[in-house]
């Protein structure tokens, strides 16, 4: 009996952390702190040292929860991410996923030569498990917090964070390997073997997102079952990706992503429970990690940490960012605030967590110096985002994201039912009319319904303040969030998507369809 009275108190006990957490992300949020900090700091209230008293140190077991986590989430950022966006920020982030990282990793390993007293191979290693940024941090902090800055950026950012995880594995492994093993000898082998890793993801992911979509649009699943059914195969790419050899990382992002460009039924249903389940994973896992760590530990190192640290985000970071956008044209504001942006998350703990599992000496140092630099991080980048992108002139204002609703349909529909919120003196309130094959449904206005024959037997004009449900393809989503925004968000985005592509076809599309505004005239004018 004592199993189950264990396993019940266990089962509370979570629930506790979890609902405790949750709560004070909301607190956090109204503050201006981000919400990550809030999972960490509930996982060390709840661990050992803290209130909680609960003893947990299995790494193992932490390290199945990370792996699963980090897949949940990066299959639903590859989900809502279009190709149209990875294009624009592909090669930037690219080489930020490579060569960055390398420059990182070499920068924080001098440092904590000098900082921590370690020899090259073991400072490297520190270097190599906090070198690449976080996706799920980068992720949540762009969509969670709604911080947009224009779509290069952003793409950059999200390609960079998605794409340099095996690198950093891979860099991690191998200084694991050459630290246990003084005597290893590191060849061409090593750069064939990485280069597997990237070629295998990449297979994987791409196949295993045709199939996905395919299967969504062939099997007859009960409605509720499509969203659990995408994630599964999401999983099952990432695992057989990480058996054969290859990147699971990569491929599961590279899996969404081909799901979520592709025409599947039930798409809004799949992405609002994917959401809901990325935050579960969120949450599992930095509470995780948080009741692993020791925070007597922690302040032992607090000082060469903290050195580390600011190396870090202040050295690493800008240089990686100088050296490797130098090729492209972007303007010197959005080179600051990319470098501002050099999250580190759960994936540099998660890395840390390596050297405990093949018991390399000092393990216990890399992990407690990974936590501290991704505490400080979180704190410092994660908290200055808003603000720093606000100061350089690059937060879009204003902007609110569409609301797509879940029509249950069985088969994916040629047209789409999507809420606008129509924002103070947007261009549909001055006289701008509906593109093409767009019609209006229904308005939602102190809190009642109003059909689109109400509106023309009254006044026939929104208000600001509206929530404007249309009937519209989803070709002309981009157009109509340009209608419905204010003017000084929309400027903004049409400029940063002019500027950002430099397909004459995109942009060919992208004026056409602002040139389906037709102007309206208003009753008083005829």
């Amino acid at each position: 009996m004592s199993s189950i009275a264990d396993a019940n108190l266990a089962i509370l006990l979570f629930a506790i952390v979890a609902v405790g957490s949750m709560m004070s992300g909301v607190l956090a949020a109204r503050l201006g702190a981000p919400v990550l900090i809030a999972f960490l700091a509930a996982g060390m209230l709840a661990g050992r040292q803290g209130p909680g008293g609960f003893a947990f140190a299995d790494y193992r077991t932490a390290y199945l929860i990370g792996s699963l986590a980090l897949a949940v989430i990066l299959f639903d950022g590859g989900l809502r991410t279009k190709t149209a966006a990875v294009r624009r920020g592909l090669w930037p982030g690219l080489t930020l996923a490579t060569i960055g990282v390398l420059l990182t990793a070499a920068v924080v390993g001098a440092t904590a030569r000098l900082a921590l007293g370690l020899p090259w191979p073991s400072a490297l290693l520190v270097g190599a498990t906090i070198s690449s940024t976080d996706a799920a941090a980068v992720f949540f902090l762009l969509r969670a917090h709604g911080l947009r800055v224009g779509h290069r950026v952003e793409a950059t950012l999200e390609v960079e964070s998605a794409a340099n995880d095996p690198l950093a594995v891979f860099l991690t492994l191998t200084l694991v390997e050459f630290v246990a093993h003084p005597g290893t000898v590191l060849g061409a082998a090593a750069v064939l073997h990485l280069a597997r890793e990237a070629a295998l993801g990449t297979a994987f992911g791409i196949a295993g997102g045709l199939a996905t979509s395919w299967a969504l649009n062939r099997v007859p699943l009960p409605a509720g079952l499509n969203p659990l059914f995408a994630l599964s195969c999401g999983l099952l790419v990432f695992g057989g990706a990480s058996v054969a050899g290859g990147s699971g990382f990569l491929a599961v992002y590279l899996a969404g992503l081909v799901v979520g460009n592709r025409p599947v039924p039930g798409v809004v249903r799949v992405l609002n429970v994917h959401e809901a389940l990325t935050w579960l994973a969120q949450l599992s896992m930095l509470v995780v990690l948080g009741i692993l760590v020791t925070p007597s530990r922690l302040i032992e190192q607090a000082g060469p940490s903290l050195i580390v640290a600011l190396a870090l985000i202040f050295v690493a970071r800008p240089l990686a960012v100088l050296v490797c956008l130098a090729p492209f044209r972007f303007t010197r504001p959005q080179r600051v605030f990319v470098s501002a942006m050099g999250l580190r998350g759960a994936v540099g703990i998660f890395l840390a967590s390596i050297p405990v599992l093949e018991n390399v000496p000092q393990a216990a140092l890399y992990f407690d110096v990974a936590f501290f630099v991704v505490l400080t991080s979180l704190l410092l980048q994660g908290w200055t985002a808003g603000p720093i992108a606000r100061w350089l002139g690059l937060a879009i204002l204003g902007h609110t994201e569409p609301r797509r609703v879940d029509l249950g349909a069985p088969v994916r529909m040629a047209e789409e039912l999507v809420g606008f919120p129509v924002q103070p003196s947007a261009p549909i309130l001055t006289g701008a009319a509906l593109p093409d094959g767009v019609r209006l449904a229904f308005v939602l206005r102190d809190n009642r319904i109003c059909s689109a024959s109400e509106l023309r037997d009254s006044d026939g004009v929104l208000a600001a303040g509206d929530q404007a449900y249309v009937v519209a393809p989803p070709s002309t989503l981009p157009a109509l969030d340009v209608l419905f925004s204010t003017p000084g968000s929309a400027r903004v985005l049409t400029a940063a998507q002019e500027r950002d592509v430099h397909s004459s076809a995109e942009v060919a599309r992208l004026r056409s369809a602002l040139r389906a505004f037709r102007p309206r005239v208003s009753k008083n004018s005829q």
